[in-house]
């Protein structure tokens, strides 16, 4: 059991921080393309985003995240030291999700599907930078949730692996 709960957590850990990962990618590769001249810019992420975005990519590791924190979470709950830090990065991971669905996704139909046919090109501006403040929050909660797995990974190590403790 102590192998199945150590690769649990692991896998959470390693799952969270591929999901920072590719925010950060967000942040400062893609989104400064997207961003940077309204609303011909969104034209060109629509037509370069054609096969693959954002949308095929982030829902389905942001449900990963969640279900292999779900399970370290159940199978690390033993592991005192590891508990908290473990559920904490859960918490973030939920917040991050929240934040996305009800407030980023309204805010891409508006500038992506809607656009200029719907709104002034004045209003896909605010609303750009309305996205990319909330956006400063989902990488935040990705930041603290990746540092608090982190910290959970390395307490539930120290205390099952180096101190040889069962479960």
């Amino acid at each position: 059991m102590k192998k199945i709960t150590f690769l649990s957590v692991l896998s959470h850990l390693w799952i969270q921080w591929i999901m920072l990962g590719s925010i950060l990618l967000d942040t400062f590769m893609v989104y400064p393309n997207i961003f940077h001249d309204i609303p011909q810019s969104f034209k060109t992420a629509m037509a370069f985003m054609e096969v693959a975005s954002p949308h095929t990519y982030f829902p389905p590791l942001g449900m990963a995240s969640i279900l292999t924190g779900i399970l370290a979470l159940i199978l690390a709950w033993k592991v005192k030291p590891a508990r908290y830090w473990i559920l904490w990065s859960m918490v973030m991971i939920i917040f991050e999700g929240a934040t996305s669905i009800l407030f980023e996704w309204p805010r891409n139909e508006i500038m992506f599907i809607e656009g200029t046919t719907v709104h002034s090109i004045e209003f896909l501006k605010q609303t750009a930078q309305e996205f990319l403040v909330i956006h400063g929050f989902r990488v935040a909660y990705n930041v603290i949730g990746s540092v608090l797995i982190f910290i959970g990974f390395l307490k539930f190590y120290e205390q099952l692996i180096l101190k040889k403790k069962e479960i």
